[in-house]
């Protein structure tokens, strides 16, 4: 007997993924924030980043390249599954996305 695999509407993936891509930017302001305090409390403590001086770039500078990346292939595939959506799907979508920032912005 076969498992069934889950059918997935087309506009409930670009949600999904939208949400994820907008996490992501979240982690991203929230790593250059963590970085400028993290290099002005090193400052103040006299200190450098033991791996900035050897290799030129913190880890947080690794973090947030890494990051910023993840938030461009987000958009890239945002791009890519909308191309593909039909008018009604659209118009699902725009009615999902509605709902979702309802949900986020009452969180």
């Amino acid at each position: 007997m076969s498992e069934s695999v889950p059918t997935v509407r087309a506009e409930d993936l670009v949600v999904q993924t939208r949400v994820q891509r907008d996490e992501a930017e979240a982690l991203l302001t929230t790593l250059v924030a963590a970085r400028s305090t993290s290099e002005r409390r090193l400052s103040e403590a006299g200190r450098r980043d033991l791996l900035k001086k050897v290799t030129g770039r913190s880890s947080m500078d690794n973090a947030i390249d890494s990051t910023r990346r993840l938030v461009a292939s987000f958009d890239r595939v945002l791009v890519e599954l909308r191309s593909d959506l039909t008018d009604d799907e659209l118009a699902l979508l725009g009615e999902a996305e509605r709902r979702e920032r309802g949900v986020r912005r009452a969180s």
